[in-house]
């Protein structure tokens, strides 16, 4: 097994980031979208609104987990462009990373249809909508509600990824109070649940631009058609750009309000000890 796994090495480190980021989106869409299409082709039976939220929030937790020891598991371009604008993310992965977030996210929705094809087909009596009592094209990717207006939804978005990304740059914030290994993961699947029950109502809070597109193409040519991306006046778009300006939000807010502050913040003597002897080890 040893001479296998060797022979199957990668050696492109840009590869098996890419290859990483991909499966960790991959699996988050695939327990995300199963966990919506349990309750939705059950009605109800089978999970409820929670339950979609958990399987989310645990989808990424799982899929951080699988690729965060190889490519840091950003599993999401707007995390990967705010790392990028800090100067901690090289520029020229960003395309790449995107691309493999998409991918994965195409190939985690048509992996829940082909899990639930039966189901799908049964509910829906055949015919594949996104809109009306028996609509499944929301379980693979966001749609306005009825109350939602255009501009509602675009500052939903707006609002809802600055907060999400402020949060994760704060977890990653290492002079903001240092995490245990292993936890990181599971406080933003607890940041995730914790926006799915305060900001989903509107929309489904997508909050990635890669998660939402890419099982939008799925569905696209799996049936549902080009009312995919005519829905809600066209409202395929905006949780595609409204999370890349929410996230840059976000981003700089932490940064001016928390992060520019830390130099300036008094040290404690013994965290000034602390320091001293860090830099007597360091030379």
């Amino acid at each position: 097994m040893e001479t296998l796994l060797r022979r199957c090495q990668i050696r492109s480190q840009i590869v098996r980031e890419c290859i990483a980021e991909f499966l960790g989106l991959y699996i988050a869409v695939l327990i995300g979208s199963g966990a919506a299409a349990q309750v939705v082709t059950s009605r109800g039976t089978h999970g409820n609104y929670l339950t979609i939220q958990l399987g989310s929030a645990l989808g990424a937790v799982f899929g951080i987990f699988v690729a965060r020891g190889v490519s840091g598991a950003h599993l999401n371009p707007v995390y990967s462009l705010s790392l990028c604008v800090l100067g901690r993310h090289p520029w020229k992965k960003l395309p790449l990373y995107s691309l493999s977030h998409l991918v994965g996210a195409f190939l985690g929705a048509a992996t829940v249809y082909l899990q639930y094809y039966d189901a799908i087909q049964t509910f829906s009596g055949g015919e594949l909508l996104v809109a009306g009592p028996n609509a499944t094209a929301g379980i693979f990717c966001s749609y306005p509600a009825d109350h939602l207006s255009f501009w509602g939804g675009l500052v939903d978005q707006v609002v809802a990824t600055a907060l999400f990304l402020l949060c994760c740059v704060a977890l990653e914030d290492q002079r903001n109070g240092p995490l245990p290994d292993g936890l990181h993961p599971v406080l933003v699947g607890a940041l995730i649940l914790t926006m799915g029950v305060s900001m989903g109502s509107n929309c489904g809070f997508p909050l990635n631009p890669a998660r939402d597109l890419g099982p939008r193409l799925f569905t696209f040519v799996a049936g549902w058609g080009e009312e995919v991306f005519k829905a809600g006046g066209g409202w395929w778009w905006v949780p595609i750009v409204a999370p890349f300006v929410g996230g840059l939000l976000g981003t700089v807010t932490y940064e001016l309000l928390i992060e520019a502050h830390h130099q300036t913040t008094p040290q404690s003597p013994q965290q000034e000890q602390e320091a001293v002897e860090l830099e007597e080890v360091k030379n």
